[in-house]
């Protein structure tokens, strides 16, 4: 059934950066239609109208006008000069991809936007933002710098950037198919009542939902929108009796799914929604002001509906996995490890030999992956860096920056495979040849924190901030850190990437709660050097402690795959460390030796030896 969705047949490369003259063209006709219009500058964020982290090729405003691929960040194009801004992920990528002589690169957090518009505006400047493109979270800051300034932000919903580019893609059509119930582990009628009983409780009338992974598991459907996540692009209204108007082009429609989606949902076309937000005149209306488009706000606002600025209501029920999708989560990492597990052995033989490069090791993955029989796509552009390009922390191999994997350097692959009944996300680095004594103490200490926080017992209400210091305390001692999260939630069959939760410096007040499935990765980059990062997926869950006197939670590992050995300084392990390495990889080779063949169990057998 879920055939129909789009899936990759090979790993596929990112284009290479735009030239320098092509970057300028670019630039050039952003620039005339701001004239032709009298704006002084316009934003440009990476982004859709559904605020989602993947985005389809239509949408790809700040990879077209700049070069910058990475998966978060902005641009600032003004008459005459013009920045870009990332985060510490993309600090390296973005000098490789960037023509800097037309824009500067900016931190996001350190420099953010707001600052530099507060410094760049002038009195009577007019800034264009397209309403569709930013959240009132978002763009409040933004208007508060440019206000200061002495300059103006005016929505446009015909952007001037969309305008400049003449050969911008088409919006996808990808099909939209129900998603099994033994898979979803809860009727989407029952979703829809449950969501809808919370809303009445609160005394509203209807929520806007524009996140397409809320509307997939509120109503169990998947689709195939953007790349690596089976998203449907649409936009629904859930009322407080349960019932929804759904707002999705009836061309992505397949046999079956009007009746999946039962009477009480009400497929309408996207060019109604603006008419169904009108609808709600003189009705509460819960709309997320982190997630929903400021143009729904302003809609709403318009209507004269009363806006209540709240959450949306799915992302918490949608973060708390039930058994079956727990169920789902567990057969697919034992199916993805036994793929990994071949590959590893693959790639540390044959990267050694210096026998190939980083693209044949993304494609030789996916065939792994493949050959399982059941990966509908790659959760992500797999990021397989070796020697230097693993030091950059979201580096995503293209013809041109393609290398030999080589002996004496280490190579990280962080990939993961989306399955019907789950997401993966593993990363492993390994040591090609002889790695040495520095690259060790590196890669045990990043294997100490990861051990820290897998066996970390916490009470109820914890935040995964206050459990980010475990894993990074080993790196800490020694005047050493990385500059990304150490975890992130992960959707079932959907988005990779998946909140409220996160495991992090950031101060996110969501607790942990049992069924939450997050990564645990903690890292290491030297610069021009190596890069080391190891990956699991840990599920929440309840820890029963004899004679405990809170409720408390603990992690259950769920991802299998080998941790090299030839990484590890045994010296610098605990004991109690040692046991959880030993028991771990005990677990590993008895759990996935019956599914790879004699070849590869022998070397399973070898690499997971007790130490």
């Amino acid at each position: 059934m879920l055939d129909t969705l789009k899936t990759q047949t090979r790993f596929q490369t990112y284009d290479d950066p735009p030239p320098p003259s092509a970057t300028q063209a670019r630039v050039a006709a952003i620039r005339a239609q701001l004239a032709r219009r009298g704006f002084a500058g316009v934003i440009v964020p990476r982004g859709d109208a559904h605020m989602g982290e993947y985005v389809a090729p239509h949408d790809e405003r700040l990879a077209w006008a700049t070069g910058f691929t990475g998966s978060a960040g902005m641009a600032v194009i003004m008459t005459t000069q013009a920045a870009v801004f990332i985060d510490g992920r993309y600090t390296l990528q973005v000098r490789d991809q960037v023509d800097l002589s037309i824009f500067a690169p900016q931190h996001l957090h350190d420099e953010p936007p707001p600052q530099w518009l507060a410094a760049h505006v002038k009195a009577g400047d007019t800034i264009a933002y397209d309403p569709w493109l930013h959240t009132p979270s978002g763009i409040e800051p933004l208007e508060r710098a440019i206000t200061a300034a002495g300059g103006t932000l005016v929505a446009v919903t015909d952007s001037p950037v969309d305008a400049a580019w003449e050969d911008q893609p088409e919006p996808p059509l990808a099909p939209v198919v129900p998603h099994p119930l033994e898979i979803a582990g809860e009727a989407a009628a029952d979703k829809r009542t449950r969501i809808a009983a919370g809303l009445a409780k609160a005394k509203q009338d209807a929520a806007v939902l524009t996140l397409p992974e809320s509307i997939a598991w509120l109503l169990n459907i998947r689709g195939g929108d953007v790349g690596h996540v089976p998203l449907p692009h649409s936009f629904a209204v859930l009322k407080n009796d349960g019932a929804v108007d759904l707002f999705l082009d009836e061309r992505k429609m397949t046999d079956g799914l009007a009746a999946h989606l039962g009477n009480a949902v009400r497929v309408r076309p996207p060019s109604e929604f603006g008419a169904a937000l009108d609808e709600l005149k003189g009705k509460t209306v819960l709309a997320d002001p982190g997630t929903a488009a400021q143009w729904v706000f302003t809609q709403l606002q318009n209507a004269g509906a009363t806006i209540v600025r709240g959450v949306d209501p799915v992302l918490l029920p949608k973060a708390q996995k039930n058994e079956a999708e727990i169920a789902g989560v567990r057969a697919a990492h034992i199916r993805d490890g036994a793929a990994l597990t071949r590959y590893l052995k693959w790639v540390t033989e044959q990267g050694t030999a210096g026998a190939i490069s980083e693209i044949q090791a993304c494609e030789k993955l996916e065939d792994f992956r493949r050959e399982t029989g059941a990966l509908k796509d790659l959760s992500f552009d797999s990021i397989s860096g070796s020697g230097p390009n693993g030091a950059i922390v979201h580096y995503r191999v293209t013809q041109k920056t393609d290398r030999q994997l080589r002996s004496g350097e280490l190579f990280l692959i962080d990939s993961g495979g989306q399955y019907m009944d789950a997401t993966t996300d593993v990363t492993r680095t390994v040591a090609l040849g002889t790695p040495t004594a520095e690259m060790k103490d590196r890669f045990t200490r990043v294997l100490k924190g990861h051990i820290a926080l897998a066996t970390a017992r916490f009470p109820a209400g914890t935040t995964g901030a206050q459990l980010d210091t475990l894993a990074r305390a080993p790196l800490w001692a020694v005047g050493l850190d990385y500059d990304h999260g150490t975890g992130h939630g992960v959707g079932a069959y959907l988005s990779v990437h998946e909140g409220p939760q996160s495991i992090s410096k950031r101060p996110i007040a969501q607790p942990l709660l049992a069924g939450m499935i997050c990564s645990n990765e903690p890292g290491y980059y030297k610069t021009g050097g190596y890069g080391i990062r190891i990956e699991n997926l840990i599920v929440v869950r309840e820890a029963k402690i004899e004679g405990g006197e809170r409720p408390t939670l603990e992690f259950e590992t769920v991802t299998l795959a080998p941790i090299d050995l030839e990484l590890v300084d045994t010296a610098l392990l605990t004991a109690d460390e040692t046991a959880w390495l030993n028991a771990y990889h005990a677990r590993v080779r008895e759990t996935l030796t019956p599914l790879v063949d004699p070849d590869t169990a022998a070397w399973l057998k070898t690499v997971t030896r007790a130490v």
